[in-house]
């Protein structure tokens, strides 16, 4: 790499992919660079150092992480490359003999990128598991109005579709002390909502010795945090005491997110979850009992192995009758040491395609249905940005509709109450009320 200039500011570019806790690392170690003079640029523009975050929860995943890499040095080809996170934790040498890249860093060793970028010889290889937490958030730099707050990463259940275990190790949490005081320093940076993010959140108590309850209780007692939510929460760790805590405040919103995968109870079996249909359709049940109007979304994998017409049927028409709002929707990958990679019965490309397009469309009509029934209504709103599409502000309600307004105010990190007047063209339009 050329020489920098001693009166020239050194830049980094990171680009993130897959879940939410990826964000939220991603956030952390962008203040670490901005800590130690860097500027951080936009992904594609030419940087000192190119940060890469990484996903490998499906071959589409580790397809787009090459492309990334190769876009990294065609931009930045004198830069380092750094490729850290879950794909580089499954394929280090698949990646460190890409060209361009400097170093690989697996998903505990991206905390020390700094010490590892320091070295006279970076070319290196570094994924060595850890049990250490490393705690993480969204700052200021991702210029998002919702600051996803890591809590608990890793995971001890073993789905016999899902890599991430192998990647990111076993299950490890933040001390309610060390979550209560990032979070204070998420407000005091400017934050109103908290979304709070790890593998498997509902395993919090079992990897910390403390309650999820106490905590939620300690963070919604935060002066100056308006809006809380949680992002992925398994149906078998929602226990009605959490219910409770979150039904307690006004500072909680109405959105859920609770894994399905599939309705159909040998499928469940095969895939090694912790639930049958019928717990799931308790808890859903549950959740609506205590939250009306809420949000609920579900991820699904469609074309699992083995997986036959009548079982996606299945799937399909429990999607259909729970109150399901937001459909997050996968076909089946093959992951290299799962147990479901060994399984009989692969389901072929076509056949996944058909029935992942299917449950999206109906995924498409219910979110439309629930933005439409909330015409004529009230609903409270934090704005994030103007679309430079339209023009409109846009932001999104408490049950996680986006709302579009048509309006000359700057809005941005605002929570305003909105009445929710007209649903045309896929949009639900609201004004403000004065």
């Amino acid at each position: 790499m050329e020489n920098t200039p001693e009166n020239s500011t050194k830049k980094v570019a990171l680009h993130t992919l897959g879940c939410r806790l990826n964000f939220s690392e991603t956030g952390s170690l962008a203040q670490g660079f901005t800590k130690r003079g860097y500027e951080v640029v936009e992904f594609g523009e030419k940087a000192d150092v190119v940060f890469i975050n990484t996903c490998t929860v499906t071959d589409s995943a580790d397809s787009t992480c090459r492309n990334l890499i190769r876009k990294a040095h065609k931009s930045s080809p004198e830069g380092k490359i750094v490729v850290a996170g879950c794909y580089a934790q499954m394929e280090p040498e698949t990646i460190a003999n890409m060209q361009g890249v400097d170093l690989v860093l697996g998903t505990s060793e991206k905390y020390k990128v700094f010490d590892y970028l320091n070295e006279e010889e970076v070319s290196a290889i570094h994924v060595d598991k850890s049990t250490d937490f490393y705690g993480a958030a969204t700052t200021t730099s991702d210029s998002h109005t919702r600051a996803f707050l890591k809590i608990q990463d890793g995971c001890n259940y073993v789905c016999s579709f899902c890599i991430i275990p192998f990647a990111r190790g076993r299950s490890k949490a933040i001390s309610i002390k060390d979550a209560i005081a990032n979070a204070e320093e998420l407000i005091a940076g400017g934050f109103k909502e908290i979304v709070l993010t790890g593998v498997n959140i509902g395993e919090y108590e079992t990897s910390s010795g403390e309650k999820l309850t106490d905590m939620v209780r300690s963070l919604l007692d935060i002066e100056g945090l308006e809006r809380l939510r949680l992002s992925s929460v398994e149906p078998n760790t929602i226990t009605d005491e959490l219910l409770e805590v979150l039904k307690s405040s006004s500072k909680f919103k109405d959105h859920f997110h609770i894994p399905l995968q599939s309705g159909d109870d040998t499928i469940l079996t095969n895939m090694r979850r912790k639930y049958s249909v019928a717990d799931y359709k308790k808890i859903i049940n549950k959740i609506i009992t205590a939250f009306p109007n809420a949000g609920i979304g579900a991820d699904i994998i469609c074309g699992f192995p083995g997986e036959t017409q009548e079982q996606f049927e299945s799937t399909y028409n429990l999607l259909k009758e729970l109150p399901i709002t937001h459909f997050h929707v996968f076909p089946y990958s093959k992951r290299k040491g799962t147990t479901a990679s060994k399984m009989d019965n692969h389901i072929h490309n076509a056949t996944k395609k058909e029935r992942v397009n299917s449950v999206i469309h109906l995924g498409d009509s219910k979110l439309a249905l629930f933005a439409e029934d909330q015409v004529g209504t009230t609903n409270e709103v934090l704005f994030e940005r103007r679309s430079k599409k339209n023009g409109y502000f846009t932001g999104y309600t408490s049950n996680y509709v986006r709302v579009y307004i048509d309006t000359e105010e700057d809005l941005k990190n605002q929570t305003r109450k909105v009445y929710l007047k007209e649903y045309k063209d896929g949009k639900l339009f609201a004004e403000l009320i004065q």
